[in-house]
């Protein structure tokens, strides 16, 4: 992927919104998506252009995504995004590049700033949990509408024979000693999350990214954005989502404690569902290791690819102390 190639895109896609001419833009990050502030021309306002990547996401992948985000803003609990559609009313632009197409959703700018990652505390674990708490009840009392269609984060499509991020295997750093670790751990994760079940109160619509850097606080307004990973998995892979890149901290237990007393405030949690969450945490884990060997681009991996192979293998090792049931 080519920020290159993702600015041309941009720029064609301008067109299809009501934006005053020679709006410009400035991109903010390069992940999955490329994403960009659009500054209009005249005026302070700003918007949000999300490019999404090649064959990552079909259409009618991303509209199920945004007919989640549609109906967690008419119901009001949580505060999202909201899409500003097309000059018709399409809230998904289809543009066409060098004869494939490539899919545009367009944004309202959202007012705020993410947590300080080099200073979290309780509290923000504590909020984050309540409005994961918050987004599960949701997902299990909505009815989804026809044709609604997301990816799976079971097992085959993490760390399976489909694995959507690639192979933990192939990462920077992975030779046979370590392959070796972590084999032994992936293997008694599969077997955890084979006995603890998909069943409907275990398994179904969750974000699949919600960190506190996913938060947006402005005031007394937090906003949760970035959903384009949400799909159907584990609810509770959510805590894993929840200390992306920083699992092998220390202050885990103190968080997870405090993650849970904010979920408990909104919703229930089992003994059984508790016990699991060191296996997601794990889950999540590799699935980031795997993840940053296929995306080097990527600020994180660039940043932390030197030192996660190593990190990623005390984790392995500590989860088959416990035989799968912490990681402290």
């Amino acid at each position: 992927m080519f920020v290159s190639d993702e600015r041309d895109l941009a720029e064609l896609a301008l067109a299809e919104y009501d934006l005053p001419p020679d709006s410009t833009l400035r991109l903010l990050n390069l992940s999955e998506n490329a994403t960009y502030a659009v500054e209009h021309t005249g005026s302070d306002k700003r918007s949000i252009l999300r490019v999404h990547r090649k064959n990552y996401h079909r259409a009618h992948e991303i509209e199920s995504e945004l007919d989640w985000l549609a109906a967690l803003h008419r119901e009001g609990e949580i505060t999202v995004p909201v899409v500003l559609p097309a000059h018709d009313g399409r809230r998904l632009v289809t543009v066409d590049h060098d004869g494939t197409p490539r899919h545009v959703v367009h944004f309202e700018m959202v007012a705020g700033v993410e947590p300080d990652e080099e200073n979290l505390t309780v509290e923000d674990f504590h909020t984050l949990g309540a409005i994961t708490a918050t987004l599960h009840d949701h997902a299990k009392s909505w009815t989804r509408p026809p044709g609604f269609d997301r990816f799976s984060w079971d097992w085959e499509h993490s760390l399976g024979d489909q694995p959507r991020w690639g192979r933990w295997q192939d990462a920077i750093g992975v030779g046979d000693s370590e392959a070796q670790t972590i084999d032994r751990a992936a293997r008694l994760l599969q077997n955890r999350l084979a006995e603890y079940g998909s069943g409907p109160d275990r398994f179904g619509l969750v974000h699949a990214d919600l960190r506190l850097t996913n938060l947006l606080v402005d005031g007394p307004t937090i906003t949760v954005i970035d959903f384009d990973d949400c799909g159907l998995g584990w609810y509770f892979y959510d805590f894993g989502s929840a200390v992306s890149f920083i699992e092998d901290d220390p202050k885990l237990p103190e968080w997870q404690d405090s993650w849970l007393t904010g979920y408990r405030t909104r919703s229930t949690i089992t003994a059984e569902d508790e016990d699991m969450l060191a296996s997601f945490v794990l889950l999540r884990r590799l699935l980031l290791l795997a993840w940053m060997g296929t995306h080097s681009h990527s600020k994180e991996s660039q940043t932390k690819a030197i030192t996660f192979t190593e990190g990623s293998c005390a984790l392995a090792e500590r989860y088959l102390a416990s035989n799968g049931h912490t990681l402290a």
